[in-house]
């Protein structure tokens, strides 16, 4: 029988690649989530690897076992390694080690289970290799071998930020924790080729804060991952759901973890109740924080949670609701742009931002004209801002389309792939170039 490795080098290159098409290049992309994760950064991996396979390219991920934001395999008991083949992308999964409580010692010690299974695993012969961080110290220790073994061009694609994360989430700037991980994240994006950040915040923030040189960093802003033409019957969908015909619904959908400081909004709720507000606040996903937030909005009538969706229903959700929410707790200003965001633009209905003055949310919302800003951590402010809503149905048409537009004009997939694909052939061809020179030099 075949050896694994050699296994999935046929797999390649019998399906991914017809013989009768030429090649534009092969890229590894490691990154620990992946679809069919359908929150977080897994819909962007996702969506870039699909697309370099449909462009002709050479795909291999190494990614874990689909377990976010749940913090759990979903698939039950999982093998140690499998590899696939999911629409012309070779998916090598590996089994990693999961935090009891997500964060701290617990969350790197999990990075580094990771780390550790994905540098065990081959990386082909890429031409370029492209790191996915968040999961920080899998990225540093994939970055080690990727220089040191298979010598081949390195992109670190940065979605958050670890050194502002620790500063903003209360983690302190001092600590020596803080100190590694600021020196490991500061390392990581220096050694890198290329740096690929979301936004424009994000290449001011590591130029002038971790001394990453300008030249080498790309702004590839994420794009939205649902359908443009996604019809909903909306009556049918929220009697489905349970919502009435008169109230205004505002969700918030995603990962309930710490930064998302949703405890404001279960007192909005609170707050809507005591004055007979016809306001429905719902959070929709999974996370770390739901137990707490359940407990706590046990007996708030104007408050509802539920578990993540399928993709259809969880659309069909989006679509149906009155107003969406971006939720950040306080302090929380520039270590990560909501992915939700790119989502929420696409449903044409108004966005609540709750969130820090001067945070990169209020200025995308902002930027977009998508809905009103409100302070972080005040559930009257966030109540307000849903009633004014509910009030002015016009306003809140208008604000629903310019978001719309904003992402037409400035979130478009076919924008970020031409930018990322022109990225990773230019490093491509120099490592071909440089290759070549040396072949004839020796």
């Amino acid at each position: 029988m075949a050896s694994p490795a050699r296994w999935a080098n046929q797999v390649q290159s019998e399906h991914l690649l017809p013989s009768r098409v030429q090649s534009a290049g092969s890229v590894t992309v490691v990154g620990l989530n992946y679809g069919p994760e359908s929150t977080g950064i897994a819909p962007y991996t996702s969506g870039l690897a699909r697309e370099l396979a449909s462009r002709s390219w050479r795909v291999r991920v190494l990614s874990g076992f689909p377990h976010y934001p749940q913090w759990r395999f979903v698939d039950g008991p999982i093998p140690r390694s499998r590899t696939s083949v999911e629409d012309g992308v070779m998916v090598v999964r590996r089994r990693h080690r999961l935090p009891a409580k997500p964060g701290g010692m617990a969350r790197a010690l999990s990075e580094l289970s990771f780390g550790v299974a994905a540098v065990s695993t081959p990386f082909g012969r890429p031409d370029v290799v492209v790191l996915v961080s968040p999961a920080l110290i899998s990225s540093a220790v994939a970055l080690v071998k990727a220089r040191l073994v298979t010598r081949r061009p390195v992109v670190v694609w940065v979605q958050d930020l670890y050194t502002l994360g620790l500063r903003e989430l209360g983690g302190g700037g001092s600590s020596l924790s803080s100190l590694v991980v600021a020196a490991i994240e500061r390392w990581t994006l220096r050694s890198a080729d290329s740096v690929v950040v979301i936004h424009e915040r994000f290449r001011d923030t590591i130029v002038e804060e971790l001394g990453v040189r300008r030249a080498s960093v790309a702004v590839v802003r994420n794009w939205s991952h649902l359908d443009d033409d996604w019809q909903v019957d909306r009556d049918a969908s929220r009697a489905a759901l349970g919502w009435g015909p008169s109230e205004f619904v505002v969700l918030h959908a995603g990962n309930m973890g710490v930064k998302q400081g949703l405890e404001n909004v279960v007192e909005a709720a609170r707050l809507a109740a005591a004055i007979g507000a016809k306001v429905r606040f719902v959070l929709l996903g999974d996370g770390n924080q739901r137990s707490a937030l359940a407990e706590l909005a046990a007996g708030v009538p104007n408050m509802e949670m539920i578990g993540s969706l399928p993709d259809d229903e969880f659309r069909d959700a989006l679509a149906s609701a009155n107003a969406l929410l971006v939720n950040e707790r306080a302090g929380v200003a520039g270590m990560a742009v909501p992915s939700k965001l790119t989502s929420y633009f696409s449903t044409g209905l108004p966005v609540i931002a709750a969130t820090d003055s001067g945070s990169v949310t209020e200025s995308e919302v902002l930027l977009a004209g998508a809905g009103p800003i409100v302070p972080a951590g005040d559930p009257q402010a966030l109540l307000d801002a849903a009633l004014a809503l509910a009030g002015d149905a016009q306003r809140a048409r208008d604000m629903g389309e310019a978001g719309r537009r904003f992402r037409a004009e400035r979130l478009t997939a076919a924008a970020s792939f031409d930018t990322f694909a022109q990225l990773l052939k230019t490093l491509a061809n120099g490592r071909r170039s440089t290759a070549t020179r040396e072949s004839g030099t020796a």
